[in-house]
């Protein structure tokens, strides 16, 4: 498996892993599916931030990381979004990895991750990288018909 940067070629297998996440689970709580204009141009504005795992010729998964909030304040944090198509086989890991690495040469402080409250095994996977529970926003989301919790949790990057 290699971890490189993504490219428009990817963008179709991105879309497929993305929209089933979207359809079909409140790990987003967003609705509106990803088309190819959305991701060329997220790839486009993301160009040194938008990584994917390539199993020999298959896209394994993604990581993609951009803006935490607006403002110069926060030009040293960002949000990632992390998908893979199987779990436990290490794609996750080394895509968070090199995403960690890349963000790290950028001058990024802190990642974060914003994780869906039904979602345990995405806060364990983010714990087992070094990530700490930062903030619990109870039913500020809502999917499915029900109301969701969103678990923010954050991981200082950069050398002490």
């Amino acid at each position: 498996m290699l971890i490189r940067a993504a490219t428009q070629a990817d963008i179709v297998q991105i879309a497929a892993l993305w929209n089933t996440m979207i359809r079909d689970t409140t790990a987003t709580f967003t609705t509106q599916e990803k088309s190819a204009a959305d991701l060329t141009e997220l790839l486009n504005v993301r160009r040194n931030a938008f990584l994917v795992a390539d199993d020999n010729g298959r896209c394994a998964g993604f990581i993609t990381w951009g803006d935490f909030r607006a403002g110069p304040g926060y030009v040293h944090t960002v949000e990632h979004s992390i998908i893979t198509v199987t779990h436990g086989r290490g794609v996750g890991r080394a895509l968070m990895e090199a995403a960690i690495e890349q963000a790290r040469t950028q001058g990024i402080n802190v990642m974060v991750a914003a994780i869906g409250g039904e979602n345990p095994a995405a806060m364990a996977f983010h714990t087992r990288l070094g990530f700490a529970k930062t903030g619990h926003l109870p039913q500020v989301g809502r999917k499915m018909g029900r109301w969701h919790d969103l678990i923010l949790m954050s991981r200082i990057i950069t050398a002490p």
